[in-house]
């Protein structure tokens, strides 16, 4: 065994290198235990140390590293949680759901092949087949195993009978109960008369324990013996080993000291230039990062005085660039810990100073002197709100304009009311509290001007809210123009990137195929971006190479607004193209909410003066007046707003409706006086009136203006002159033309009637023809004129009355059919009825005229005796009155009507006398009566062509006699 163990004083390098390697284990192994440093990669410091990777020889003489680390393989691999045993013994660590991926080789570790092994294998070859040999000459070797067997076995038997107590690793008498189990205290009592069997006991045990240590000390003596040359060996060679760690020691110490050398030469200049710059590269770090926390530090206090100012698109552009710097640069700063949240609370405060600040602006803007000034009260400080408010995504602020608007029109209409009652000297405003009440109590022209002032200062006051609103609008047009120039802009970067991409690939395969790229590009290519070299870390005079990323992520464009503010639009107004849209609607309609508002007020403002029924008491000149003043305002917000407002037009439509009726009414009423008082007989034609009548016949309707000088010039006509025809009327009639030309003149003045004042119209002209008919035809005017008669004159006169109001009708349809919407023509109708009802009406009064002379013919042709004297007493008694007749009608009527009447008239004569010769059996036999008949007739007709206008009339006598068959 001494053998087996012997050892050169030098180690070899094949047969002493395992013993070497354990000894170096056996240390290592006594090294105190140190806790495991953190093994995730850090960025490089200041330190020299940190900037090598694997021990040191020199310097990590006694430093815990990565390679003295060692891993638990059984325990990695008995995982148990999972049912079976697992391959991969990393699931105990990442759970049963880590998926096996290929583990990159390391660069640090060699591959292992059968080639490593090899001088192994040589080595150890030789000494396996000595081994084996050796193992089959050496068979006493078993007898003494055999011996050495035995004895062991004796050994452990006397062993056995040792206490297991004295056998534990943790036996010390200094413990009170290992104490007492070895040396009882029962066994020392010395009370009584135990003495002499304790003592006795005592000795026992003493010899007890002397026997264990004899036992011991043999059993001890036996290994030594059995060890001895071992023992005797390792005495031996103790001080070899002690020169051989001696000799290592000085060696180690030798080269220790050459590699310090080298390291001072060699290492230590170029790891302190690293180390040095690492150095001033950290410096340079830190220098940016405490000027960028500087002007963080001054981040308030330059909020601050950018809303001073009302810069509130600066302050939020600042406030969200320093947010993006605290979360991206200085996150972590614990000096800065409680900026972000100050920030947030300057940003909502943001939020509420802009609001009060636009209704601010907009009370300013709006309650201003209404003067005729239209500009833009401090547009850039407006551009500026409307840039924040949409940065800040308040995007109903637009309604806040909204409410002053309603507030400024209430105050616009009681500040004209204030004004103008305080100048009228007649309304007492201590008596007369109300404005409503005050306002009721000024006439018509007072009134007026009133509403006309009213009017006025809303049309300043919409010019000025479209102004204003035109602004806003701009302002978000040109942010939804930004949006959409930044997104073709990103699409166009896109296309360039797949044609640098396609390039790129190009290029590799020129540098592929053994290309210079110089050859492949021209010169221009190749020479540009002479200054694109990336900032190098010594460089101090360009700290945005290493802090200022994040204001280079924001990219500003400058946009002029209509009225010429600048305005930078930051890319960070994250509004959609949608949402822009909407606004700038919602903007627009808030213009037509303006003009709507202005109308609701006027309505008001006309309803609370027309409680009383003040405008229905007015005349019409006063009405159209006040109609044509309406309009006027209607048309111009209209023309500013671009939109029709429906309620005040409701509301002039509904007071004209009113004005309509009353109008109508008047006349209608007027009218019926007229007629009722109506002698029926021919009147004089005032000079107006002729005046009035050659009006119309220029082709338009229209009243003339009243000349008292020239009136009383000129007398009055007998008859009216119509386009050249004498028109013999009453005086009704007259004024039942004017009437209709009034009716036509309201049209003109207030189209928004016309369909109403046609309706009334035909029913005025219906109500002339129906209660002329009544009078005259139907002889009303005895009971209600009183007249004794309805004569023929009376009758002649009627009809000419209604053929002049049958002339001016295709006129008053004309007139109405101008005004008329196409759709409406249809109203039209009621003209060609009247027209119908006149004419039924005056074939009527004709067939009246013939049937007077008919019932006549009657009454004196059935007594008509033919006999002597001739002319007979009944033809001149016809003749006569139809000399009456021709007297009455021939001055009212024209000579083609008096003609055709006359020949009505003669033809019932004929029919009467052939009748009457029938009865007397008188033929045209050339006999004495035939002759005496002859004679009447020419009478008769002579007579009857004697008058005037009818001498070329035929009269065709001839059919008064009977045909013979």
């Amino acid at each position: 065994m001494a053998s087996s163990h012997s050892s050169s004083p030098v180690p070899q390098s094949n047969s002493s290198d395992a013993f070497f390697k354990k000894e170096v284990d056996s240390k290592k192994r006594f090294h105190p235990v140190q806790s495991l440093p953190d093994v995730c990669p850090k960025e490089p410091t200041g330190n020299p140390n940190d900037l090598r990777d694997s021990p040191s020889l020199v310097v990590d003489q006694q430093r815990w590293t990565i390679y003295h680390s060692k891993v638990n393989l059984p325990a990695a691999l008995n995982d148990p949680r999972l049912a079976k045993r697992e391959s991969d013994f990393f699931t105990k660590t990442w759970g049963v759901d880590f998926v096996d991926t290929e583990v990159t080789p390391s660069f640090y570790l060699p591959q292992i092949t059968k080639e490593h092994f090899a001088l192994y294998q040589q080595e150890i070859t030789p000494r396996e087949k000595v081994h084996e040999r050796c193992k089959n000459i050496c068979t006493a070797k078993d007898t003494f195993d055999r011996t050495l067997l035995h004895t062991h076995d004796k050994s452990r038997t006397d062993l056995e009978q040792v206490p297991k107590i004295f056998m534990k690793p943790d036996f010390a008498l200094e413990d009170s109960l290992t104490f007492n189990a070895v040396l009882p205290w029962s066994h020392f009592s010395t009370a009584g008369g135990k003495g002499n069997r304790d003592a006795a006991s005592s000795k026992l045990l003493q010899e007890k324990l002397s026997h264990y240590l004899d036992i011991v000390e043999v059993n001890i003596a036996h290994q030594i013996s059995l060890r001895s040359e071992a023992f005797f060996h390792a005495m031996t060679s103790q001080h070899e080993l002690q020169d051989y760690l001696r000799k290592t020691s000085q060696a180690v110490k030798l080269l220790r000291e050459k590699i310090s050398k080298i390291d001072k030469v060699m290492c230590e200049g170029s790891l302190r230039v690293l180390r040095l710059s690492l150095t001033r590269n950290n410096c340079i770090k830190a220098y940016n990062k405490l000027k960028l926390m500087a002007t963080v530090h001054q981040t308030q206090p330059t909020v601050q005085l950018l809303l001073s100012t009302s810069e509130y698109v600066g302050a939020l552009d600042l406030i969200a660039t320093t947010q993006e710097v605290l979360q991206q640069e200085l996150q972590g700063i614990h000096s800065f810990r409680h900026l972000g949240s100050q920030l947030c609370e300057l940003e909502k405060l943001i939020d509420k100073m802009m609001i009060a600040e636009f209704s601010t602006y907009a009370r300013n803007d709006l309650n201003r002197p209404l003067e005729d000034d239209c500009q833009i009260l401090e547009e850039e400080r407006l551009v500026s709100l409307v840039f924040g408010l949409l940065k800040q995504r308040k995007l109903n602020f637009y309604e806040i304009y909204g409410d002053e608007m309603i507030n400024t029109a209430k105050n616009i209409i009681k500040q004209c009311v204030v004004n103008t009652v305080s100048q009228i000297e007649e309304i007492d405003t201590e008596v007369v509290v109300k404005l409503a009440d005050q306002m009721r109590m000024m006439n018509f022209p007072q009134w007026f001007d009133l509403l006309k002032n009213i009017f006025s200062k809303f049309t300043i006051f919409l010019k000025r809210v479209k102004a204003t609103l035109n602004t806003i609008r701009s302002v978000v047009f040109l942010v939804l123009d930004k949006n959409q120039k930044t997104r073709e802009l990103e699409d166009t970067l896109q296309k360039n990137s797949a044609k640098e991409s396609a390039v790129d690939s190009e290029v590799a395969y020129l540098t592929h195929e053994g290309m210079f790229i110089s050859d492949a590009f021209g010169d221009g290519e190749r020479n540009t971006s002479p200054n694109s070299e990336p900032c190098s870390s010594d460089s101090v005079s360009e700290p945005e190479c290493t802090t200022d990323s994040s204001s280079s992520k924001e990219h500003t464009s400058s946009s002029v607004t209509p009225g010429g503010v600048e305005m930078m639009i930051g890319d960070d107004m994250k509004l959609t193209d949608l949402e822009l849209i909407r606004l700038a609607n919602n903007i627009q309609e808030l213009l037509y909410n303006a003009s709507d508002i202005c109308h609701d007020r006027s309505v008001k403002f006309l309803m609370a003066r027309a409680k009383d029924g003040f405008l229905e008491k007015l005349n019409s000149n006063e009405f159209v007046t006040l109609s044509r003043l309406m309009e006027g305002f209607i048309l111009d917000t209209e023309h500013i707003c671009g939109r029709k407002s429906m309620s005040l037009r409701g509301a002039l439509q509904s007071q004209a409706n009113r004005f309509v009726n009353r109008f109508h009414e008047e006349r209608k009423t007027k009218l019926s006086l007229l007629l009722d008082n109506e002698r029926w007989k021919q009147a004089e034609v005032p000079a107006e009136f002729q005046d009035l009548v050659d009006s119309v016949s220029d082709g338009r309707i229209s009243l003339p203006e009243k000349k008292p000088t020239a009136t009383e010039e000129r007398k009055p006509a007998e008859f009216l002159i119509v386009e050249g025809q004498k028109y013999a009327t009453v005086g009704t009639v007259l004024l039942l033309i004017r009437i209709i030309l009034e009716y036509c003149q309201c049209v003109d003045n207030i189209p928004s009637i016309t369909t109403d004042m046609l309706t009334r119209l035909s029913d005025l002209l219906k109500y002339f023809n129906s209660r002329s008919c009544q009078l005259v035809l139907g002889a009303g005017a005895l009971q209600v004129v009183g007249l004794k008669t309805i004569t023929t004159k009376n009758l002649a006169l009627s009809s000419r009355c209604l053929q002049l109001i049958v002339h001016y009708i295709p006129i008053i349809r004309a007139h109405f059919e101008a005004r008329l919407q196409p759709k409406q023509f249809s109203m039209l109708r009621h003209f060609d009825h009247i027209t119908k009802d006149y004419h039924d009406h005056i074939a009527e009064i004709s067939a009246k005229l013939v049937a007077i002379m008919d019932s006549l013919f009657d009454k004196l042709l059935s007594k008509y005796e033919v006999k002597a004297p001739v002319p007979s007493a009944c033809f001149r008694n016809i003749c006569k009155q139809m000399a009456k007749m021709h007297e009455a009608i021939y001055d009212l009527l024209p000579e083609e009507q008096t003609q055709m009447l006359f020949l009505r008239i003669n033809a019932s004569y004929k029919l009467h006398l052939k009748r009457q010769l029938a009865h007397l059996n008188v033929v045209n036999d050339g006999g004495p009566l035939n002759g005496l008949v002859t004679s009447d007739v020419a009478f008769y007709t002579g007579n009857l062509q004697a008058l005037k206008g009818l001498n070329n009339l035929d009269l065709n006598m001839a059919e008064i006699w009977e045909q013979k068959r």
